[in-house]
Order: structure tokens, then C-alpha cells, then sequence
């Protein structure tokens, strides 16, 4: 493997001297660089969405959405999967992160598991990979032989494939059904994609899933009425919730949330509609939980 040939793995020109300075100056350093990921990620808008649109209908088919990278790239799809049942009620099983050697592999390095393309294959197949799946592949330098592997057997499964990459013109860019390659160049230190790239990786990641979630009816206005209040922090914004959405009272919210079982969508609901609290439930539930869309037809009646 020609690592050099790789934008992430050369040398940046303005960093040469960067162990000559101070910290104020490295923290600089490192900020002027962040700056321009951002502007990296502009020219990929359209294949996210695309990309985030295949994931709705997937969920809707009752399919998945699985994230499988290695290291950092692994790491962070484990990161973007695991906050979406918290956020959005979702069940765990939904919105998947898979990295290479496992849950261990999230806290120490697991040598050689990137590199091998039938450990991809296997991670894909203990899940039960199946055509009503997405699959999205993360890989700072697009050739990473474990997401290869993974995207392979995704593809020959019929499962939509996405390549999330670092590099122009990549092997994974190459295999997949739709390629978001955000060209973030050379690091600060040289190689330690865990940067920039890492930073682009994370943006366009939220960006799939939340815009997935909103389209998938998980959001109200632009509130996350599906939030779980299993501690006293979410309880408190599931109540400020509730009071944004209604213009209630703190204590109606509080009273219509312990009416619904801790169903902040559903408390809403109640409030707006004024139907029984037994009957929200059940009228959300016609209308595949969308609360906009069960409010609009409740009040058509």
C-alpha cells in the first residue's frame, strides 16, 4: 500500500514547525485547520441527503442502518449509532455501529483487524445482513480491506452501500452505491486522520442520521419529541418539551407526561388534541407515530 499517494498521509506545509512553537500557537495551528472542514463537506451535500433518504425508506421496510469502519472511522460510527436510541427512542438494534475487532477495539488497538476483508464479511453476517439494510462504510483513506470486505458482502446481499472516505477515486468510492469522498487533506501531524478527517467523518454522520430521524417523523418543529426520560436531566427536557411544543404549564406537561408513561410525543398529542389521555396512544400509532401529520388529521375531523 502507497500511503504517500494519499491526501490525508502527506505532509502540510503549514505545520512543518509546528514542534517549535508555543501552545497557543499549536492550539492556532490546529484551529486554522479546522476551520476548513466545513467548507469540505459543501460539494458532498446532495449524496448525503441521498444517502440519508435511502436510510428512511430502509427504516420504513424495516431495514437498518449500520455503520462498519475500523479505528477512528469505526469508533465514531459506534459513537453516531449509539446516541440515536437516547435522542430518538429508537431501538438499539436500529441504527447499528460495527468496528473491527469489536467492543474491545473502542478503547485499545486491535492489530491487523482493519486488514483483514473477511473479518468486514463475517461482522456483516453475525448481523443477518439483509437487502432492507444500509450500509454505510467509514474509512478516513477509502481502502481500508476490513470495509471492503464488509461492502462486498453487503453488495452481493443487495443491501444499499455508501462509502464514506477521506481520498478521491477510492476502492471503497469505486464499490459503492453512492461515495461521500470529502477531500480534507493533509493533517496537522502528519497521518492522524483521528483530525480532520475524523471531524468531517463526525459532521456528515450527524448529518444522516438527524436528517434521517426528521424525516422519519422523530422530530416536532425542531424538537425531539421522541426523547427517552430515563434520568432526572431527561425528564427535565422532556417537560420543557412538552411546554414548547403546547403552551402548557410546566405542571400540565408534568401531569401529561405521567399520564403517557413517560411518552413525551404522545403527551403532546394529548395537549394539543385534548383527547383522553388512553386515547393518544393509539391515534399516534395510526399515523406511524408522525405527530405533525396525526395532528393535522385529528383536527380535519
Amino acid at each position: 500500500m502507497d500511503l504517500t499517494k494519499l491526501a490525508t498521509e502527506k505532509r502540510n506545509p503549514d505545520t512543518v514547525n509546528i514542534d517549535e512553537l508555543s501552545t497557543l500557537e499549536v492550539i492556532r495551528k490546529i484551529h486554522e485547520a479546522d476551520l476548513g472542514v466545513v467548507s469540505c463537506i459543501t460539494p458532498v451535500l446532495t449524496e448525503i441527503s441521498k444517502v440519508a433518504e435511502k436510510v428512511v425508506k430502509a427504516f420504513e421496510n424495516g431495514g437498518r442502518l449500520i455503520y462498519i469502519g475500523a479505528g477512528t472511522s469505526g469508533r465514531l460510527g459506534v459513537l453516531d449509532a449509539s446516541e440515536c436510541p437516547p435522542t430518538y427512542g429508537t431501538d438499539p438494534n436500529l441504527v447499528v455501529g460495527v468496528i473491527a475487532g469489536g467492543d474491545y477495539a473502542l478503547q485499545h488497538a486491535i492489530e491487523g483487524a482493519e486488514d483483514d476483508p473477511e473479518l468486514g464479511k463475517s461482522d456483516l453476517q453475525k448481523l443477518k445482513l439483509t437487502n432492507k439494510d444500509v450500509v454505510v462504510a467509514i474509512a478516513a483513506s477509502g481502502r481500508t480491506p476490513y470495509c471492503l470486505g464488509a461492502m462486498g458482502y453487503s453488495k452481493s446481499q443487495g443491501a444499499f452501500t455508501a462509502a464514506l472516505v477521506c481520498a478521491a477515486n477510492s476502492p471503497m468510492e469505486k464499490l459503492a452505491d453512492i461515495s461521500i469522498p470529502i477531500i480534507t487533506g493533509p493533517e496537522v501531524v502528519t497521518g492522524s486522520t483521528r483530525m480532520k478527517a475524523g471531524t468531517a467523518q463526525k459532521l456528515v454522520l450527524n448529518m444522516i442520521s438527524t436528517a434521517s430521524m426528521i424525516r422519519w417523523g422523530k422530530v416536532y418543529s425542531n424538537l425531539m419529541v421522541d426523547v427517552q426520560p430515563t434520568n432526572e436531566k431527561l425528564r427535565q427536557r422532556a417537560k420543557n418539551i412538552i411546554v414548547e411544543a403546547t403552551g402548557a404549564s410546566e405542571k400540565e406537561a408534568e401531569e401529561a407526561l405521567l399520564n403517557q408513561g413517560g411518552n413525551t410525543k404522545a403527551a403532546i398529542f394529548q395537549l394539543i388534541t385534548g383527547v383522553a389521555p388512553n386515547d393518544a396512544k393509539p391515534y399516534l400509532d395510526q399515523h406511524d407515530g408522525k405527530l405533525k401529520e396525526a395532528i393535522r388529521m385529528f383536527t380535519k375531523k
